[in-house]
């Protein structure tokens, strides 16, 4: 859990200064579970540049509740959490010191997101809150007032999240929280769970994650993983302390997420996962009569193929389906052997290729219309899938052919500008696996929508 804040302050001499505003999101992750915003009356003068700055006055705070009339609410609200702020040394520095004023020792861990965005979204003109938004495409309302910026540092805390591809923020709280000490009894895990598809992390007691998988349905998968009674699932019943999640709305989300997590952190439960997802691939070459013939085969990492397939089975149906959409000859896919003419010559539903009765001009403009559907080499697009929420969408970015990662949207603005787009896109792994993952569901879901840009 964590608790994300801002402060506003009256300025002055190092810890001289007094709380102007301050706003707490508690944040669990995925949504915002409670919030205190409120005005403090500092008991002294303002810096007439803070006044410029943000606004707030003498005569704002005349009424406004003085620190040690908030002071339990804040201890209420944050406690158990990890305080997030935008330069959080400082926000962390005046909450002991006006505690401390009060005689109270307040102790919390902390995390930076200025730190953090240095890290995960490296080559930024400037981490300042402002201007680090704003290359996001995350719109801030009230800048320089505690909610507006607390607010504004939450989505970027979502952000930040989502590219913490070593998942090294979640493991941090769960190592610290300290009800994820306690041996917990199963099913009350599973009744923190959401039934919603995205990828989940099961820990053991030190935070570390021991397995990972993907589902459109969490809980009922966790549900699975805890009522099995085979040697793995035993094994994971017995070490488990926690179960974490990520939201992905989008089941391919989901899978690539899940196949490059497993790879960078290579939980002790995964190891059969981290083989190829796939068996079989689709090679196109040329006769010597020039037509473009095609071949379902085993996989060959020393070939390039149009695309891949997880088993035998899946490759025959889609050449059998290929045929028919595109009107393609038998003898030229594999899948009928003949010297001669094909089956579906004979029966007038093939042109002719099979005895150069078609020229390999007119057949081959078919098979690189199918060619150029089911590959998305040399391209630059952008795929839109669902997203967490209603407003949002995922954006799964390929450039030149090349998988460079994914991301979530809410505003066009943020998919049009690439600049923008560039920005949110958490880099991943461009492999076989993802290749086949993403041509895979591709396949599957014929109308997901494709914006193809130059």
């Amino acid at each position: 859990m964590y608790a994300i804040l801002d402060i506003e302050t009256t300025g002055g001499k190092y810890n001289e200064e007094g709380i102007t505003e301050i706003a707490i999101y508690k944040y669990d992750g995925h949504q915002v579970v409670d919030q205190f915003i409120s005005l403090v009356n500092p008991e002294r003068e303002i810096q007439p540049f803070v006044v410029n700055l943000t606004g707030i006055n003498s005569n704002m705070l005349r009424n406004a509740p003085k620190f040690y009339e908030v002071a339990k609410r804040i201890v209420e609200i944050t406690d158990d959490c990890i305080l997030v702020a935008h330069n959080a040394q400082f926000d962390y520095r005046i909450l002991k010191t006006e505690f401390s004023r009060l005689g109270f020792d307040f102790e919390r861990k902390t995390l930076c997101t200025v730190k953090l965005s240095k890290k995960l979204i490296p080559d930024q003109v400037s981490y300042s809150l402002g201007k680090l938004v704003r290359s996001l495409g995350i719109p801030v309302t009230d800048r320089h007032r505690a909610s507006g910026d607390a607010l504004a540092t939450v989505k970027l805390f979502k952000i930040l999240l989502d590219k913490d591809s070593s998942k090294s923020i979640i493991q941090k709280s769960v190592q610290l929280n300290p009800k994820h000490q306690l041996e917990p009894r199963h099913i009350d895990i599973i009744k923190e769970l959401p039934a919603i598809t995205g990828v989940y992390y099961i820990h053991k007691a030190n935070g570390d994650i021991i397995y990972i998988g993907k589902s459109n349905n969490i809980k009922k998968r966790i549900n699975q993983h805890f009522t099995n009674t085979n040697q793995k699932s035993k094994k994971i019943q017995a070490l488990v302390t926690a179960v974490t999640y990520e939201a992905t709305g989008s089941e391919l989300v989901a899978l690539l997420k899940e196949s490059e997590e497993i790879k960078r952190i290579k939980p002790i439960f995964n190891r059969a996962l981290r083989r190829t997802r796939f068996t079989h691939a689709l090679y196109s070459f040329r006769d010597e009569n020039d037509y473009i013939n095609l071949k379902i085969d085993l996989a060959d990492g020393r070939k390039k193929p149009v695309t891949t397939f997880s088993n035998k089975q899946s490759g025959k149906s889609f050449i059998i389906n290929a045929i028919e959409e595109y009107n393609l000859c038998q003898k030229l896919t594999g899948i009928y052997k003949t010297n001669t003419s094909c089956f579906n010559y004979g029966i007038k539903t093939c042109e002719g290729a099979c005895i150069k009765k078609e020229t390999a001009e007119s057949y081959n403009k078919r098979v690189e219309q199918l060619l150029s559907k089911n590959s998305y080499s040399n391209k630059n697009m952008v795929i839109i899938d669902k997203g967490r929420a209603i407003d949002e969408h995922s954006a799964i970015l390929i450039e030149n052919g090349v998988f460079k990662g994914l991301g979530f949207f809410n505003l066009n603005y943020q998919i049009n500008n690439i600049e923008v787009l560039e920005s949110i896109i958490t880099p991943m792994d461009n492999n076989r696996d993802t290749q086949h993952i993403i041509q895979s569901y591709l396949r599957k879901n014929k109308k997901i929508k494709q914006i193809i840009f130059d």
